[in-house]
Parts: C-alpha cells; sequence; structure tokens
C-alpha cells in the first residue's frame, strides 16, 4: 500500500472520528442517586450537577464526595457504552494492516 492510500486513510479515519465526536456531543446521559443528579454529554462532558440540598451541610460533606465520585464512575461508564455503540455503527474505525 502507498503512502498516499495510508494518508487518505488517516484523513478518512479523522473525519470519522469528528463524526463521531459531534454525534456524541448531541448525546445526554443521566445519572441519579440519592435526589443527586449528573448530566453529561456523549464526550464525557458534564453539562449539569443538581445536588441534593440534603447534602449541602458539614456534617454530610464525606457523602456528598464520595455520591459524586459514584455518579461520575456511572455517567462514564455510559457513556463508554453510548460511544462503543456509536463506532460499531459507524463500522468500527477499521484500520487496515493494524
Amino acid at each position: 500500500m502507498s503512502l498516499f492510500n495510508k494518508l487518505n486513510q488517516i484523513k478518512d479515519l479523522k473525519s470519522q472520528a469528528k463524526d463521531l465526536q459531534g454525534q456524541l456531543a448531541e448525546e445526554s446521559i443521566t445519572v441519579e442517586k440519592h435526589g443527586t443528579t449528573i448530566i453529561m454529554d456523549g464526550n464525557q462532558k458534564m453539562t449539569k450537577l443538581d445536588i441534593n440540598p440534603e447534602y449541602l451541610n458539614t456534617e454530610k460533606k464525606e457523602k456528598l464526595e464520595e455520591l459524586l465520585k459514584n455518579l461520575h464512575s456511572d455517567a462514564i461508564k455510559k457513556v463508554q457504552r453510548v460511544m462503543a455503540e456509536k463506532m460499531r455503527a459507524q463500522g468500527g474505525f477499521n484500520l487496515p494492516g493494524m
């Protein structure tokens, strides 16, 4: 395979990745636990955080920190599943020779 063909394949792959990134930006993943909600787009950008007022006192600081950590982790997992589905739908980003 010529260098020119490989460069074209890389260009096509970059185009597919940009298209996928645009599609993922339109996705919205919501996770909620104990009245606290995180909303994240498909590019793993947190777009909203709604904290249950019950957790906004100093006695519950550790619980809130743990809750946010778990919600963020759950949101990332959901986003990764959406990303994988979108990649499969686009043909899996097949790279010849890899």
